[in-house]
């Protein structure tokens, strides 16, 4: 079964960038972001047992300028219809405005 979790990471300040691309090139990280309020970065991972996921979180926590994390692991997951058409339809809506 695979595990699928977000990661939320407080790093020190200005490492933000070079911290987010490091987390985004680790194995089983799907993607990174940087974000604003009380945490720097969010990481949506996946892996296939908790062990590998634990593995995986030792791996974040021993970047540098990481200095808090908050893992929370997925308990069901819905897809949007489509996303993408409608952000295409809110930027459409912008150009009229």
């Amino acid at each position: 079964m695979v595990i699928k979790a977000y990661v939320l990471l407080k790093v020190s300040s200005g490492a933000e960038k070079d911290v987010c691309k490091k987390i985004a090139d680790l194995d089983s990280v799907i993607d990174a972001s940087i974000i604003y309020g009380e945490y720097d970065i969010i990481a949506k991972v996946s892996a296939q047992e908790i062990t590998q996921l634990n593995e995986l979180l030792d791996k974040i926590r021993s970047v540098p300028s990481v200095i808090l994390t908050s893992t929370m692991i997925v308990a069901q997951e819905y897809k949007g219809k489509n996303i993408r058409g409608a952000l295409n339809v809110q930027s459409q809506e912008k150009v009229k405005s």
